[in-house]
């Protein structure tokens, strides 16, 4: 019963923002005042849940960061799929890519994504390369149906079946700064 009222949520929030999509840029031409001076034209964003959290990056953070959306251009998937990756490796790792922490260790976590040999994610050799990590990442993302669509923490949640299942959310702003610093260099 929860998936279809969620189903049914999505899609009228799916509606609602394509009629604002195709409607804006015609409602745009109709505002032109007569002395054809532009009119500033608000742009549609995602508002990040909740209070986000921030944290300085050290340059292997960043180089994680690169690594992440490398490996998303990659398999081909756009600028949200990195977003939702970054935000989900912050929680996890703090995109610090972690090796065997012995007592401090989440069972046998490890990596950018505190991914699980014992769950089938890999070898702990593989899961601590950020390309193969982040792949494994994405493949399981491609999988939800509807990722697109849904609140990052739901996306992130679905793929890793976290104790924390809300965490996620904190880290969508800086994420989504990332991408936009990092996407294009």
């Amino acid at each position: 019963m929860n998936t279809i009222i969620r189903k049914s949520m999505l899609s009228v929030a799916g509606l609602a923002f394509a009629g604002g999509v195709f409607a804006g840029p015609i409602a745009a031409h109709a505002a032109t005042p007569a002395d054809g001076k532009p009119v500033a034209v608000a742009v549609q964003t995602v508002k990040p849940q909740g209070a986000q959290s921030h944290i300085n990056l050290n340059d292997e953070q960043v180089a994680n960061v690169k690594a992440i959306i490398a490996a998303t251009k990659k398999a081909g998937l756009p600028e949200r799929a990195a977003v939702i990756s970054i935000a989900t490796s912050l929680q996890e790792s703090k995109l610090e890519n972690l090796g065997h922490l012995g007592d401090a260790n989440d069972h046998d976590s490890l990596g950018l994504f505190q991914q699980r040999p014992t769950s089938g994610w890999g070898t702990p050799e593989q899961i601590t390369n950020p390309e193969y990590s982040t792949t494994a990442f994405l493949k399981g993302l491609k999988q939800v149906d509807g990722w697109q669509d849904m609140a990052l923490t739901d996306a992130a949640q679905t793929v890793q079946v976290s104790a924390y299942p809300d965490a996620y959310a904190q880290w969508e702003q800086q994420a989504t700064d990332l991408v936009a610093q990092h996407w294009n260099s």
